[in-house]
This record gives C-alpha cells, structure tokens and sequence, in this order.
C-alpha cells in the first residue's frame, strides 16, 4: 500500500497542535514521512532514537559556546524535533505503535531538555563567567518540568468533571448504568485546555470563561480553522525561544527570560479558566439535581 500525503494529514495531524508544529514542523516531517513509510522499512522507535541522537548533537553544539556552533546547535535541534514529530506519524499511520515507543519517546523529550539546557548554559557561562546562565538552567529545567507535570494534572482534572457530571445524569435518571460516551465526551476539534461536555444538549463548562471574555470564541474560531491550540506559549513554543530563537539571535538571555514569563502567563491563564469552569461545573450539578 502506497501512502499519500492526503493520509498524513488526515491519518496523523492532531485536531490541534502548537502553532510551531502547524506552522514549522507539519510541513516538512508530514512529507519526509511519505517517503520513509513507502521507500523503508524504518520503525518509529527507530526515528526516536535518531531524534535522540540529533538532540545530544545538538547539545554538544551548544557545550561549544561560539556563534556559528549555536546556529548548528539550533538547526540540529528543529531537526530532531522533526523526527520526533515523524515518529508519531509513521506509527499512527501503519499502526505500529508500541507501549515501548511512548515511553522511549517521553523519557528522550525530557533527557534531550535537560542535555541542551545544561551544555547551553554551561557553554555561555564558561565563555563570559555571567552567573545568570546558572540560574536561566535552573529557570528552563523548573519551567519544562512544571508545563508537563501541570498538563498531566489537569488533563485527570478534567476527566474527573465530566465522571462527575456523568454521575449526576446517572443519578438524576434513575439509571445505574452509566451513559454511553458517545453522548458524554470532550468535542475532539475542541482545544486540549478547555473543558466541553456533550450531552443531550451541550453542557459547557467554559460558559463563565466565555461570558467574561466575550472576544475569546472569535479568536478561538480562527486559531481552530488553523489547526492551532490556544495555549500559544506550551511547552513546545518554549523550548524553541530557548533552542532556537535565542541561539539564531545571540540574545539567549532576553529571549529566554520573555519565553518563561509567557509561558507563565499562559499558565496563569489556564489555571483560572479551571477555576472558573469549577464553578460552572457546580452550577450544572446543581441544576441537574434540582431537576431530578
């Protein structure tokens, strides 16, 4: 079977990414995926340790401190990215997924973060003896920590108000058995930090969000025909500001310093839109109650 790039794209791309991968990654790892699927017979933990080993090159780019070895470090580094946006692709595509191969791939994100921001650090600080390379490391290491651990966290909220709202229609019916989840789930084209339920009719619990922000749905409408998340600074669009825009520039520290504080501000952000669908999920429990 010959794959197309039609297959990619509707196989493969996520409903929504980050703005760097539709925009800076898709385009080319969808096309390099066309041909290694159709011309080899290379596997996607095979693409994961390649992207691995591109993301260590890159750091011993970024351990040597000049110039010219920063713009390799940060071209080897958008390549390994790459690949690890193939890996993914290919397995969807053919469906050879592998409990193995998430795995691999999660731990080699984290492992490929933590050698480029210590050899980046290390090498600028060795060149100008400026003790805020030392604490920009530790600023990069905390923030990618926090982003992952912070999304994990917030995806088991989610899935907690929608078994809650769940239980209430159980409850409120008088049917013990739980309501299929085809008429319970998260609309798929819907972005990962929001929280939507469908039911019968639509149980939004971002209605407090959108009633405060009335200009939020127009936004979100053009970024969703985009294929683009709303959290505009995520984990990925931070590590590229650190290890590929402050590299290419030369301003290392002012870029890094403005990629943390957006992607603290988008954090901020999501953590009172979670505040304010809280509420919106005790004013539906309580309407369904009531109306048992």
């Amino acid at each position: 079977m010959k794959f197309t790039f039609h297959d990619v794209r509707s196989q493969t791309y996520k409903a929504r990414d980050a703005w760097w991968t539709v925009f800076l990654v898709d385009p080319l790892a969808g096309r390099l995926v066309v041909g290694t699927a159709n011309r080899t017979s290379v596997t996607p933990n095979q693409i994961t340790w390649g992207a691995f080993a591109l993301g260590l090159g890159s750091a011993w780019c970024f351990l040597r401190a000049e110039w010219s070895w920063l713009v390799a470090g940060a071209v080897l580094y958008h390549l390994s990215f790459v690949l690890d946006c193939m890996d993914g692709k290919i397995a969807r595509l053919k469906g050879t997924g592998t409990v193995l191969g998430g795995w691999l791939d999660y731990v080699f994100d984290r492992i490929r973060v933590l050698a480029c921001t210590i050899a980046l650090v290390w090498g600028q600080y060795r060149v100008t003896g400026d003790d805020v390379y030392p604490l920009l490391g530790i600023t990069v290491v905390f923030l990618d920590m926090l982003r992952y651990v912070d999304a994990l966290q917030i995806a088991k909220v989610r899935r907690e108000m929608r078994r809650r709202v769940r239980r209430a229609y159980c409850e409120s019916s008088g049917d013990p058995a739980p309501l299929p989840r085809v008429l319970l789930r998260e609309d798929p084209d819907d972005d990962p930090d929001e929280i939507r339920v469908r039911l019968a009719a639509a149980v939004d619990l971002q209605e407090e969000f959108r009633s405060r922000f009335s200009w939020y749905p127009r936004l979100r409408e053009w970024l969703r025909a985009h294929r683009i998340r709303t959290h505009l600074m995520s984990g990925i669009e931070f590590q590229m500001a650190v290890f590929i825009v402050g590299p290419l520039t030369g301003a290392i520290v002012p870029v890094t310093i403005g990629a943390a504080a957006l992607l603290l501000l988008f954090e901020a952000a999501i953590m009172y839109k979670l505040l304010l669908s809280s509420r919106d999920l005790s004013r539906v429990l309580a309407v369904i109650r009531a109306s048992s």
